[in-house]
Parts: structure tokens; sequence; C-alpha cells
């Protein structure tokens, strides 16, 4: 309620499903604002009593209004540096073959002068019908070399943890059969012992690090762009998870320090309009705590000319990779062998774990957030280890360390979280992207369990749920859908059900939990008075309808700092 006397509310939104994400879920009909600020939640009637004759009423006419999304787990920059003019789109469903994948490095070869690179991102195997014809069958140089013999071609794949070069990419490099991975990195080989084109995680960084590197100017525009897509979405804040010295080898830099100096001079200029919530990359995948300690040192905990606007609060490190590569770190084989390992520097996975223990504590005595990419159950279990242990030795009442992604973390590191407060942030449309691959990658018990959302909840564990952009579009309404209803893109099949949740858990993951991460729950996430007035209306009302109709949803009115900033 507004206080006797004071202003009129510059924006009523009245009339409508307000699903205020606060403790107890409440459900209101109007929620008010005044400059920056929320300051009235009620009726209908109490809403439409605070107007004064400046104050614009928006009537919702039922529909539906929601905190300003939080996608807490989204590469803006990089996200920005895929689309054209920086990259091919070479993903599902723009491309579904390997000739496709071809066809459009002809078409840009065609276009670019001699000896240009051509970069594309987002191929996956499991939508490629040759690979699906042929389980042998694999992306190689050989496909891209019969149309771009001269251009070095670097294309990233969906999952961005692989990279598919061609031959002439790997001579401008210095890649070649002799040449040996960097810790944490796989080159992949023929039978006579040649390259294929295929560098896995750490290698990726052989080809991309040669990439031409944008300027400050370019990476604005990028992330300009991309927050004006994100508007149209309904999404007001972000994590850019990982900015550093680590990420300087990454796709056109795109986790590098460089982004961080194009988002603070946006934000000093005030052409910032989200809330961005960083983690420094200190240190490379296949990084050391030395290169971890270099980094830090380097970055001095970097300060923006607004807070609520651009925030470094944590520090993020790769222990292992990705399950569909079979890169993550597991306690049982893959159904084709191996364990995958951790990628962190160490000649034996005893070093690994110590290597990454110490990667841990350094970042934990040095007061930040851990956000620690982990994937495998072995791996994860490493890491809640080394969270307890870095907090027995130097305790810290509310440090909010999480585990990025947990694909496969099992009841007991789930305990362990939980005991110490902490988080995982998990990526429901990637479930639904890859869950019938990954019945062939880890079985179908195992693929079943991936992301075990509803177990995470019920220990007790805060459960951010977030795109991982560009790796899946940042579709809020396609996570909420897979986190109720956990189907197969391919098939529809269900991969899991027992781990669904109620809309109530799956909103909270994008809204509430993540303030929770960004250290924000004090000031945003919620529909309250004396929140930040960050909204959301959408075109229909949310309660009750089926989860395949959330996915239709349209974002009619996003409202960020209490301006209108979209509107459909």
């Amino acid at each position: 309620m507004s206080p006797s006397g004071a202003q009129p509310p510059t924006l009523v939104l009245t009339g409508g499903q307000v699903l205020t994400v606060d403790r107890d879920f409440t459900v209101a009909e109007g929620v008010a604002v005044r400059g920056r600020d929320i300051v009235a939640v009620g009726s209908d009637a109490r809403m439409r009593a605070l107007a004064g004759p400046g104050t614009r009423v928006v009537e919702l006419a039922g529909r539906t209004v929601l905190p300003g999304i939080n996608d807490s787990h989204l590469h803006g920059a990089a996200y920005g540096m895929t689309k054209p003019p920086f990259a091919l789109a070479v993903g599902h469903p723009a491309v579904g073959s390997i000739a496709d994948v071809v066809a459009a490095v002809r078409v840009a070869v065609r276009a670019a002068p001699p000896g240009e690179w051509i970069v594309g991102l987002g191929w996956d195997p499991g939508y490629l019908a040759e690979c699906l014809a042929d389980p042998r069958r694999f992306p190689h140089r050989r496909d891209l070399d019969a149309v771009a013999p001269d251009h070095p071609v670097c294309l990233t794949d969906f999952s961005s943890h692989m990279v598919w070069a061609n031959s002439a990419a790997l001579r401008h490099c210095g890649v070649d059969a002799g040449t040996v991975p960097p810790a944490g990195g796989v080159i992949d080989h023929d039978a006579d012992g040649e390259p294929t084109g295929i560098l896995r995680e750490a290698a990726q960084r052989l080809v991309q690090a040669a990439l031409p590197t944008p300027t400050i100017e370019q990476r604005r525009r990028a992330i300009q762009g991309v927050v004006r897509e994100l508007h149209a979405r309904g999404i007001t804040s972000y994590t850019e998870p990982g900015l550093g010295p680590g990420g300087t080898g990454t796709l056109f830099g795109g986790l590098s320090t460089d982004n961080w100096t194009a988002y603070a001079e946006l934000v000093a200029d005030g052409e910032l309009h989200a809330r961005v919530s960083v983690l420094l990359l200190p240190a490379p995948m296949g990084g050391s705590a030395d290169d971890l300690r270099e980094g830090l040192a380097e970055l001095r905990r970097p300060r923006s000319a607004d807070p609520r606007l651009l925030n470094a609060i944590g520090v993020k490190i790769f222990a292992d990779g990705v399950p569909p590569n079979r890169t993550a770190w597991m306690s049982e084989p893959y159904t084709e062998g191996g364990h995958g390992a951790l990628c962190v520097h160490g000649g034996t996975p005893a070093l690994q774990v110590g290597e990454l223990r110490e990667m841990i504590r350094v970042a934990h005595e040095a007061g930040f957030q851990l956000g620690v990419h982990v994937t495998g159950d072995r791996a994860i279990d490493t890491v809640v280890d080394a969270f307890a242990a870095a907090q027995g030795s130097v305790p810290r009442p509310d440090a909010r360390h999480y585990v990025i992604h947990g694909d496969f973390i099992g009841p007991g590191s789930l305990a362990g979280l939980a005991a110490h407060g902490y988080g995982v942030n998990m990526n429901p449309a990637i479930k639904w992207t890859v869950s019938d691959l990954m019945d062939e990658v880890v079985g179908p018990e195992r693929s079943a369990y991936q992301w075990p959302v509803r177990a995470a909840v019920e220990a007790g564990v805060r459960v951010c749920a977030s795109s991982d952009a560009p790796i899946t579009e940042p579709d809020w309404r396609q996570g909420v859908a897979s986190m109720m209803l956990r189907e197969s893109k391919a098939t529809g099949r269900p991969s899991g059900p027992e781990q669904c949740v109620p809309l109530a858990d799956a909103l909270r993951a994008y809204t509430a939990t993540p303030a929770w991460q960004d250290f924000a729950d004090d000031w945003k996430g919620t529909v309250e008075p004396g929140k930040a007035a960050d909204l959301c209306v959408l075109d229909r009302p949310l309660l009750d309808l089926d989860p395949h109709d959330i996915t239709d949803v349209r974002v009619d009115l996003t409202v960020f700092d209490g301006r209108v900033v979209h509107e459909r």
C-alpha cells in the first residue's frame, strides 16, 4: 500500500493474474509502480484507487504478470556474437545434415575475401542425417575441405565444447598429427593418425584463439542487440557466466575481459538496459590454481558505475566437460566405455582432484561466490566436497556457491549443497534437446535421471534454471514447460517424469531463486512493494494452463526499472 499523501503511481497494471512468486506464491490482481519501484500489490479495486490523472493504467483483462525473468546462466556477449554478421547459423533446425552444413559454408566462401575465416555455431551430431543413419559417421575436415580448400573454417558445436575445423584452419594453427592437446583437451584422429578436424574441450582453443578479435564497439553492439531480444522475451536480468583472461581463447573472445569492458562502457554511458551479474573467468578450461591466482590478480574484482546494472559477484571454474561429448567425469562408464575426466591441470586423476580443490579454496578464501561448471557425478562429488573443505577452512556465512549444470548430481552431493545453503543451476531446455541422444550415451536409466530437478528441490537445494544461451535459445517458456513435462524435443516421449515439478517451482527457478544467486533477493525477483519494477506481462492466464501450451504464450509487455522497454 502506498504511504498516505505519496505521489500517485506512474504505472498501474490491473485486472489480471499477478503471480508475485513471493514466499507463499501469492496471486494478486494488480501492481502499482512509481518511478523505478513497485509501490503496491493487491486487488483490482485498490490499484485503481491509487491511480492519479498522470498514471498510465494497463488493463490486463485477465492476463498474467510475472517478475522480470532472470536467465541465470546466459552468455550474453557470446550469444550476440553467434549471430550474423559474426557467425553462420549451422544448428538445428537451420541445418539437418552434414550436406546442409557444407552448403552453408559453400555460400559463405563465395562471398568471403580470399583467406577470410568462415565461422559458424550450433551443429549437433544428434540432428545430422548422416550421423543418424550411420553411428560411425561423424563430421570430418574433408567435408569442409570440399568447398573451402583455402578458407579456414571453424564451426563450434551446440554445446560450445567441440570444434569442427577444416584442413586450412588446422594448417593455419599448426595442428597436425604430432600436436599434443592442451590439458583438458582432446584432438580426434583418423585410423592413420591424422587429425579429423574435431577438437574437444580445451583443444578448441588451438583454433578459436586464431579467429579475428571483435572491437569493443562491435561487442557493445552485440550486447545491445541481445538485450533488445531479451526484452521481447520478458527477460530483464541475466548472469554472464565467465568473463576474464581465462576466456581469451574462446570463440571471438566471447568470454574475454574485453566483454567486461564493453559492459562497463555501456553502463557508464547509460546504455545498458538489463541487470547483468558476472562470474569472472580468471583461468581457462584445463587451467591450474596458479592460472587462477594470476587471473584474479589481473582482474582485481572490477567495479561498475551502477552495481544494480552490472556487478562482478563470483568466479567461474571449469571442472569437467559435458556428457554428450563423453567428457563429463562419471563413476560408471559410458555405454561405449570410458569415464571422462576432469579438465584441470594435472597428469593423473589424483593430481587433477588436488588442483581443482586448490582452485576452489583460493577463490573461496578470496571472498568470491563460486560457480563451478561440472556435469558428471564423480566430478560433482569432488566439487561439493571441495566446497565443504573450503568452508571448513575459512567459514563464510553467505557464500552462495553453486554447481553449474549438475547433470548427474547424486543424493549425497544434493545433501551437501543443502547443508551449506548452496545452489545448483540447471538447464531444462538442454534436457529437452538431448534426452534421446543421452539414452545412447549413458543408457536409458541414467539419461532419465539427468537434471534431477525435483530431487534437488526436495533436498532443500536452491534451484535456478537457465538457457545457457547460445547453447539453447534464451526461451524461459520452453524451460518452464520442460521442467513440468520432461519430454523430448525429437520424439515427445517422457524422460524421467518422476523429476517433474509444478509451475510454482519452475517459475521460482527463473525469478526469485536467481535473485538469490545474484545476492539481490532483497530488491528484485518477486512482485512485492519495495522491489525493483521489473515485470513481464503475458498474453493469457498462466495458472492452470496445460504445460504443453506454455511455449505458445507471448510476452505482451516488459517493464525494466519502471520503464516499458517492450510492448507487443
